[in-house]
């Protein structure tokens, strides 16, 4: 079989020697072409470039989520949804969290990850899962803002600006830790002028408008995320093979946070965030995010800066993946 390697050479919990020893035990039984990326955006490129050749028959991404979601935007860029004709996608756990790594089954360890594709390989072992989409809305300020696809989830307003917090810390040369997280959840707390009153509007068209949102979590799967081995359930019905999921938070006060960031810490694929400030919707195929002010935006641990309007749509059977 003939594959591409995308590796991240930054991956935070790789080696280079540690790399190289992945690269050896992949290239034992595939037919394999590595490619190093040099900047951001980088492994999307070299994804559309494996799409363009057509020889190319599985892409593995060596690397963290973000690292992921370069590379399946990069396979779907300009071809959409093809199960059958686009490369399989495969994934080496090397960033900090690896949520789609590890929703998929594989273990958190690179090398246990390598030796469980290569198992799924020779057994034949992979799915179809369901991908996220979100888009500028036409007639807004985002109406320009192309298209692009995210794994597991996305989030509009707080947890947005967490994520932005974060990205300025590692722009600094602080490490990605959990410790780094929390500090950065208190930092958006004290300094969001928006908490106590959203400024978000959900729209779907099939249901009644959900106003007064602070902030809007968007799951493709559950768990939404990781505190070193504990998995954190936003949405715990979410699922590859549903469409979309969505928690929102209508209020966040010190007594509001507290209550839903222990529900949070304590969450169970059985129970997620509830309560008269938490609002949550199942399988929602289609729907948009409006707010009154420019909010940060993320998808999949990438912060992508302000908007005013995003368009979602979950896909399902989007992509053949290995696992």
């Amino acid at each position: 079989m003939r594959a591409l390697l995308v590796v991240n050479p930054k991956a935070t919990t790789t080696s280079a020697r540690t790399r190289d020893v992945l690269v050896h035990a992949l290239a034992s039984d595939l037919k394999l072409e590595v490619a190093t990326t040099e900047h951001r955006g980088h492994a999307r490129e070299l994804a559309r470039r494996a799409v363009e050749g057509g020889e190319t028959e599985l892409v593995i991404a060596l690397g963290g989520d973000g690292t992921v979601n370069e590379v399946v935007n990069g396979l779907l860029g300009h071809h959409g949804p093809d199960p059958e004709g686009l490369p399989r996608l495969a994934v080496v756990p090397g960033g900090s969290t690896n949520v789609f790594a590890r929703a998929l089954g594989l273990p958190n360890d690179p090398v246990e990850a390598t030796g469980a594709l290569l198992g799924a390989l020779e057994s034949g072992g992979g799915r179809t899962v369901g991908l996220g989409l979100a888009a500028g809305t036409p007639d807004t300020d985002d109406a320009g803002v192309p298209p692009r696809w995210f794994t597991f989830c996305a989030g509009f307003g707080f947890d947005a600006g967490v994520v932005g917090r974060v990205e300025q810390q590692r722009e600094r040369g602080r490490r990605s830790t959990h410790a780094l997280y929390m500090r950065q959840v208190l930092r958006q707390f004290v300094g969001d002028p928006h908490r106590r009153s959203g400024t978000i509007t959900l729209e779907r068209p099939d249901g009644e408008p959900v106003g007064g949102l602070v902030a809007s979590i968007v799951c493709n799967t559950a768990p939404w995320t990781y505190l070193g081995n504990r998995p954190v359930y936003a949405a715990p019905e979410a699922s590859f093979d549903t469409a979309l999921d969505v928690l929102g938070l209508t209020r966040l006060s010190p007594v509001a946070v507290t209550r839903y960031g222990t529900q949070l810490l304590t969450s169970s694929p059985e129970r997620g965030p509830r309560g008269k400030h938490a609002v949550s919707l199942h399988d929602v195929s289609a729907f948009t995010l409006h707010s009154q002010v420019p909010l940060p935006f993320q998808m999949d641990g990438d912060h992508l800066g302000l908007r005013t309007s995003i368009s979602f749509t979950g896909v399902r059977r989007a992509l053949r993946v290995i696992a």
